[in-house]
């Protein structure tokens, strides 16, 4: 079996910052050299039926329910459950909430100003591993986050964290050979035995992207994702 190669950090038209359909995204996968992705719309879980009916029409793809969770910290992605935990409770609580629902727990960009939960919180956190290749990240950000998995030995991971379909596939994460499933993934997940792969946001892109978002809070009337 080939090694798994999915996007795990992606957005939905079910987050407020995104318009993308999941059949869009399903559809696009092998033009970015993905096998899979994980759907992580901004706390919900509405887009999971979806999700499975999309999985059971292309069984060779693997396609990881998730959701990224607004802690009162900052951001983690979680994997594999099919609840919304309580939003805005410290990170611990809720990673702990995670692993009892037999869920995976992840640092979401740990080191970006806006969102991301910083240094002092992300050396003590128990998640079972650390977003190190975000796509929409500086490269600065992403080297501290490599540098921090590295030193707690936890797990790193990749995902584009896509909210336009141009983004899908810039930052990833590899799995071993084995049985191409949902169930792999989390276990290889909790293992730390993945590998992070992709690229940083170019200045130009991330500038880009900031305009964009200035504009949708403006949109939503600044509340906060």
């Amino acid at each position: 079996m080939a090694q798994l190669r999915l996007d795990l950090h992606v957005h939905s038209r079910h987050s407020p910052d995104s318009s993308l359909s999941i059949e869009t995204i399903v559809t696009h996968l092998g033009a970015c050299g993905l096998n899979g992705f994980a759907l992580t719309d901004h706390n919900t879980v509405v887009g999971h039926a979806e999700l499975a009916a999309w999985q059971s029409k292309f069984p060779d793809l693997v396609l990881v329910p998730g959701i990224e969770v607004s802690t009162a910290e900052g951001h983690l992605l979680a994997y594999g459950i099919s609840e919304v935990p309580v939003l805005r409770r410290p990170v611990a609580e809720t990673i702990d909430w995670v692993r009892k629902h037999g869920g995976v727990s992840v640092l979401a960009h740990p080191f970006r100003l806006s969102h991301g939960v910083g240094g002092k919180v992300a050396e003590r956190a128990s998640a079972d591993a650390i977003e190190v290749v975000n796509g929409h990240n500086s490269p600065r950000a992403n080297r501290r986050a490599e540098r921090l998995a590295a030193r707690r030995s936890l797990g790193r991971t990749g995902g584009s964290d896509v909210h336009e379909l141009s983004d899908l596939g810039r930052a990833y994460t590899e799995f071993a050979e084995g049985s191409p499933s949902v169930e792999t993934v989390l276990s290889e997940l909790r293992r730390g035995a993945t590998i992070a792969g992709g690229s940083a946001l170019p200045l130009a892109g991330r500038m880009r992207t900031e305009l964009r978002t200035v504009a949708l809070r403006l949109r939503r009337g600044f509340r906060p994702i």
